[in-house]
This record gives C-alpha cells, sequence and structure tokens, in this order.
C-alpha cells in the first residue's frame, strides 16, 4: 500500500486527488494539511510514501515545507512531488534544489497523477517527463556550471555517459537503446550512480547533471 500526504490550501484540490486516489486498491491518503508548517508537522508523523506539495499556501510555503522535511534524516523514504502550474515557473530551480521529486501540474490527468504516484514511491524515474523537462530547461541557466571533474570523480566513463543521458530527460528505456543496453543494465547504471553521488532519485541526478556541466541548456532531449 502506497501512502500519500496531500498538502494545498485549496480544498476542492485535496478532495478531488483524495477522490482519485483512494479508488485505487494500492494507494491510500493517510492524511490533508493545508499550510507549510502543517504539511511539515503532518508528514513527521504519518511518514508518507508520497507527498503532493502545492507550493503556494500559507504559514509556509510548499518550497520552505520541502526543504524542511528533505533536511530530516528519518523522511528520506518520503518523496515529495510538486504540484505546479507553469506561471510558478520561477520556483522550480528552488524546489530541484530542496529536493522534490518531480513535478506535476494541477489539472494533470487523472491517470497520469495515479501513475506519477506509484512513480515517486519507487523513487527510481522522473515524473511527467514532458513537463519536468520543460521546466529544467527553463531553469538550466540557474543551474548550470563548469564541468566539475572532482564531483564527477567516483563515475566511470560509461556511468558519465549514462548520467548525461539522465539529464537530458531519458527513460531507463531510451538510455538502453543509446547505449545498446538493456532496460535494466540502464537501471543499474542509474542505482549505481545515485549512490555514489548520494543522490535521492532522478530529479537529483538531472541537476547534477546541469551542475557539474555535463548537460547545458537547448540539451535536454
Amino acid at each position: 500500500m502506497i501512502r500519500i500526504v496531500l498538502a494545498d490550501d485549496q480544498h476542492l484540490i485535496r478532495a478531488g486527488f483524495r477522490s482519485l486516489l483512494d479508488a485505487e486498491p494500492d494507494l491510500e491518503v493517510v492524511g490533508e494539511a493545508a499550510t507549510g508548517r502543517d504539511a511539515v508537522d503532518l508528514v513527521a508523523r504519518t511518514h508518507p510514501d508520497v507527498v503532493l506539495m502545492d507550493i503556494r499556501m500559507p504559514d509556509g510555503d510548499g518550497l520552505w515545507a520541502t526543504e524542511q522535511l528533505v533536511a530530516r534524516p528519518e523522511l528520506a523514504g518520503t518523496h515529495i512531488v510538486i504540484v505546479t502550474t507553469f506561471e510558478l515557473d520561477e520556483y522550480v530551480a528552488r524546489a530541484i534544489r530542496a529536493g522534490a521529486s518531480g513535478f506535476l501540474v494541477k489539472d494533470t490527468e487523472p491517470v497520469e497523477l495515479i501513475r506519477a504516484v506509484h512513480v515517486a514511491a519507487e523513487g527510481d524515474a522522473l515524473l511527467s517527463p514532458r513537463v519536468t523537462r520543460r521546466l529544467l530547461e527553463q531553469v538550466a541557466g540557474t543551474l548550470t556550471g563548469p564541468l566539475d571533474d572532482a564531483r564527477l570523480a567516483p563515475l566511470t566513463d560509461r556511468e558519465r555517459e549514462v548520467l548525461t543521458l539522465v539529464g537530458q530527460g531519458l527513460t531507463n528505456e531510451e538510455i538502453g537503446r543509446s547505449l545498446f543496453l538493456s532496460p535494466l543494465t540502464a537501471k543499474t547504471h542509474v542505482s549505481r550512480i545515485m549512490s555514489k553521488l548520494l543522490a535521492r532519485d532522478r530529479v537529483q541526478l538531472v541537476v547534477v547533471a546541469y551542475e557539474t556541466g555535463l548537460v547545458r541548456p537547448g540539451h535536454a532531449a
């Protein structure tokens, strides 16, 4: 059972998400919060697998709440998905640096919402790839730095290749096709890279790819 917390100051949004998610046999909404501070307290008590986090909330917004939660080692297994609109792109750089595992738009299709929760719980893939790629591309200029060989030193040449493709938004299947590997082998490489770079998930690997200069604006797939 995947346990979920909903954090949004709009009751109708929470009610709509709860209705969709609770209808799935393997999903359970364990709590709702309408403020950032309440979200932090609720997640700390319930230790859910996934948090759907709005940005604009009173008493500590969703970005502040994400930073607070990611800083707690006991919540390492909780993945936070930022629920946003394209009008809020200016907040994305801070959100991904804070440790968000992905992004959804509020008018996302029901099937995409359900899929995103499953993917977030697994912690091994980007959420809403088209949305995430677009958002990352728009904030890439705030992330990109000079090539940082020291930070990339733990990686093999093959792992650098894989990280570059992860940074471009490719899935394991797409990485496998590009490098003539099986999807399972690609996934194994990604897992090893995450371990070596102490990354929480693939979104954090994308950040590293930009910050170290492996991927630059305009190179996303």
